[in-house]
């Protein structure tokens, strides 16, 4: 059996210099677009989504 060892999260320290922004892409009228090129009340509304599972049908 082999063993998996967790690598310690001190090793993986970073300062805000080497960080990069994140873009969130969403799924719009059948294509995908960045977030961030959403006007502010688009904006505001992806913020207020939830996300939900549905169960399976009987």
């Amino acid at each position: 059996m082999n063993t998996l060892s967790q690598p310690s999260t001190s090793a993986f320290q970073f300062d805000d210099s080497q960080r990069t922004r994140c873009e969130v892409w969403t799924r719009v009228m059948g294509y995908h677009r960045p977030v961030s090129s959403f006007n502010i009340g688009k904006q505001g509304e992806f913020g207020e989504r939830r996300f939900f599972l549905e169960e399976r049908a009987r």
